[in-house]
């Protein structure tokens, strides 16, 4: 957090940054379709040591008539995978971007709530990131990035919204930002957005195939929904991940071998389905000597668990060499949500 010059406009230049971590799923058990398009989901999120940083600077004042809608001057965006950002222009939408809508929800409840002084002018802002985790890889970058100017926002502007508060507009965002808030390893329920703290003892360590093209969300839940389907009309079994008792109880005890026999998601066959380079991902993983392996939410990431950190950059070599992962990078378990830095 960065204090303007004296002699300056008092809020000019004022500066506030926050990191938040991406994610892996260890298991993910899904529901029937729900009537609203959704489906329940009992999910267990890990954060990683992968980190993004998210910069609100102050570069002037609203004027007459503008509201929280127009306090974004512009949003830069650098690191891992920057050109594939929502930033304006030829890079998409800025209303795409969920940093830019974290840091309007903050302005906007917190002035129909009297959170923020209403009538007090609003800052106009550049938004900067710097990203660390994979775009487009099913770890939860851009929640991250939403945690993260949550968290900004509140501290820019003063605002008197509780912690609880800004998880009920995490949710509001997205069903993978209220774990990007709160971090560590969490069990999420409901669309993921419902979170209780899980304990984890030790530091687990992941080589990352983030595969070489994205997969949208959507079309997995749309082909998990066709393979069940055919479940229904004898065309294919069912086979479902169970519950994440026997994986809680080897996160408490720290173990990585058992961890790995626990790694479980429902839309794996799905994802797989949709991305038949997975599954020679998967069978790559095996060949370098992961202890586990499987795809983290909707993919197309495949998340490798391994005995160290030396282990998972031999694993993260070999499976890169296969030819069918894309890029791989090595990340470890983290206890860290989000936070000001």
């Amino acid at each position: 957090m960065t204090a303007p010059d004296a002699d300056q406009d008092p809020s000019l230049g004022w500066t506030v940054s926050a990191t938040a971590q991406g994610k892996v799923n260890l298991h993910l058990a899904v529901g029937a379709r729900r009537p609203d398009g959704y489906h329940d989901l009992e999910t267990v999120f890990q954060a990683l040591d992968l980190t993004e940083t998210v910069t609100l600077t102050v570069v002037g004042t609203c004027g007459p008539g503008e509201g929280p809608g127009d306090m974004v001057a512009g949003v830069t965006v650098t690191g891992r995978d920057a050109h594939l950002v929502p930033a304006g222009g030829r890079s998409g939408d800025i209303a795409d971007n969920l940093a830019v809508r974290a840091v309007r929800a903050v302005a906007a409840s917190g002035t129909s709530s009297g959170a923020v002084d209403a009538a007090a002018p609003l800052p106009r802002i550049r938004i900067d990131i710097d990203k660390g985790v994979p775009v487009a890889g099913g770890m939860a970058g851009g929640s991250a990035d939403a945690a993260a100017a949550l968290l900004a926002a509140r501290a820019l502007l003063g605002s008197r919204h509780s912690d609880a508060d800004l998880t009920a507009l995490a949710a509001d965002l997205g069903a993978d930002v209220p774990f990007c808030l709160l971090g560590g390893t969490a069990l999420g329920q409901g669309r993921g957005d419902r979170l209780v703290p899980v304990m984890s003892r030790g530091t687990f360590h992941w080589a990352l195939a983030t595969g070489a093209r994205g997969l949208p969300t959507p079309e997995v839940f749309a082909r998990l929904d066709e393979q069940r389907a055919a479940v229904a009309t004898g065309g294919r079994p069912d086979v479902r991940t169970g519950g994440p008792t026997a994986l809680q109880r080897a996160l408490v005890g720290g173990d990585p071998v058992a961890l790995a026999g626990c790694l479980s998601n429902d839309l794996q066959a799905a994802a797989v389905s949709l991305r038949p380079e997975l599954r020679r991902t998967l069978a790559a993983s095996r060949e370098a000597g992961a202890l586990g392996a499987v795809v983290s939410g909707s993919g197309p990431t495949v998340a490798m668990l391994c005995r160290d950190r030396e282990h998972a950059v031999d694993v993260a070599t070999a499976v890169a060499a296969s030819g069918d992962a894309g890029s791989t990078l090595v990340a470890a378990s983290s206890p860290h949500g989000a936070r000001l830095c």
